[in-house]
Order: C-alpha cells, then structure tokens, then sequence
C-alpha cells in the first residue's frame, strides 16, 4: 500500500460521506477534525456487503487481518465511495450499488507500523447467488450474521450486524 498524500478534494469527499454515515465509532468525527491539519493517510474505504433478507454478509479472507469485509485504500484523486466500490469488483468480481449513505465512519491502523486511519465503511445490497471471482489469495465467502468469523476487527460483527437491522427495520438511511 503506498502512502500517497491524499489530495484535499479526495479529504473533503471523506468528511463530507463522514458526516452523512448512519454509525460512528471510535470518535471518528472529531479525530477527523484534528486529522485534517496534518498529513492523513490513506484513507481506506470497504462495502457491508448483505444480502436481500439481511441474514449474510460478504467478506474476504486476508493473509493478516482474517475474516474483513472487502475494501482498501483510496487512491489520489478517487472518491471514497469509488474506491470502495471499486476495490468490492476487484476483491469479489460483483459489481454492486452503493447504498446513498455510508454505513459507518471509524478510525483504525491496518498495521502495527502505520498510524491511524479514517475508514469508511459503505453498504450495498447483493443477491447471494452472484459468481464470486476472488482475488487468487484473497477467497470471498457469505458469511450468516450470527455466525462468529476470525478478524483482527471483532468489533466489525457486531457493527455490521446492527446496520442489518437498521436496513431490516426499514428505517429512512441517513436517520439519526
């Protein structure tokens, strides 16, 4: 992963879907406002991907982190939202829609060696039965949201699975 400078209209596209996410963790908001004076990167982006009745979730298998919902970083010049979904077709070979509102805005450090990151969290809505083509060492798999999967992120269960219901529910997205 290289470690670009984000330009600020990529910075501003990230604040702006930060402030418009259903969830907020980790204080994400406000460590993005300290975050904006000095340099931030890179800003990563993922899809919670879920299935039409909200019983499963998509992720894919990473060599470090185990068990993650299909993501990574924005690149110079991208929009968040198309990276996420950009990195969803390259990790699963599906093209899906984007919710209107992100899911969750968080912060966290995808290496020990690399300090904290804004990571934006989108949601799409993808018909289980899609051919999944996974990256060769990266497989793909639905997973039941009540089912325990192995991650270095535990907390993402429990996130994903409250945003489940909050699409279940029927709920306006973007609600507070």
């Amino acid at each position: 992963m290289n470690h670009g400078h984000a330009d600020q209209v990529v910075v501003d596209e990230a604040e702006t879907d930060a402030a418009r996410a259903v969830w907020e963790f980790d204080g994400a908001r406000a460590w993005l406002e300290q975050a904006r004076r000095h340099r931030m990167e890179p800003l990563s982006a993922e899809v919670w991907a879920l299935d039409p009745d909200f019983a499963h979730v998509l992720l894919v298998r990473h060599r470090v982190r185990g068990w993650v919902p299909p993501g990574g970083k924005v690149e110079p010049g991208e929009r968040p939202r198309t990276a996420a979904a950009r990195e969803f077709l390259e990790e699963t070979g599906v093209r899906a829609e984007l919710l209107p509102d992100p899911a969750a805005v968080a912060v966290r450090s995808y290496r020990a060696d690399w300090s904290a990151t804004l990571g934006l969290s989108y949601a799409a809505i993808v018909d289980r039965d899609q051919s999944l083509v996974a990256e060769a060492d990266q497989p793909a798999r639905w997973f039941r949201l009540e089912e325990r999967w192995d991650s270095v992120f535990p907390a993402d269960r429990s996130r994903i699975r409250a945003h489940a219901q909050f699409l279940a529910a029927g709920r306006t997205v973007g609600a507070r």
